[in-house]
């Protein structure tokens, strides 16, 4: 009976009963996976939304472009601290902006984006 416990808990702890690789499922993953870099800079990307702030002002431009002080105003912050964020999320190529005269509007990259909060907020919501 020890035995069939002992199997149970090595199975609950994700671990194999026995060694066996499977080879043609390990070379094909393999050949699938991307280049170090690229996953280092896909780690890099993710962290971004590690943020409460910079979310809000994703989902904050995901509604509208909008301007520092705009964003300050409905998230209840300083302007420095929101053009820090935007700073990150720029170099992140995750906003863009454009001026109007003196004003500098800020508004997603792409749809890409639109896309990730989406499916973010529809799997916290499951």
């Amino acid at each position: 009976m020890k035995d069939l416990v002992k199997i149970e808990q090595e199975v609950a702890d994700g671990v194999c009963e026995f060694i066996h690789v499977h080879e043609d499922i390990v070379k094909k993953v393999e050949k699938a996976m991307p280049e170090e870099q690229e996953l280092l800079d896909l780690a890099e990307f993710f962290k971004i939304f590690g943020d409460s702030t910079r979310i809000k002002i994703l989902y904050v431009l995901s509604q509208s472009e909008m301007c520092v002080c705009d964003i300050a105003s409905l998230l209840m912050m300083g302007q420095s601290a929101i053009s820090h964020q935007l700073r990150v999320l720029k170099q992140m190529r995750l906003v863009k902006f454009r001026r109007e005269g003196k004003t500098v509007f800020y508004s997603l990259s792409d749809d890409h984006i639109q896309t990730i909060l989406a499916q973010g907020m529809e799997h916290i919501s499951e």
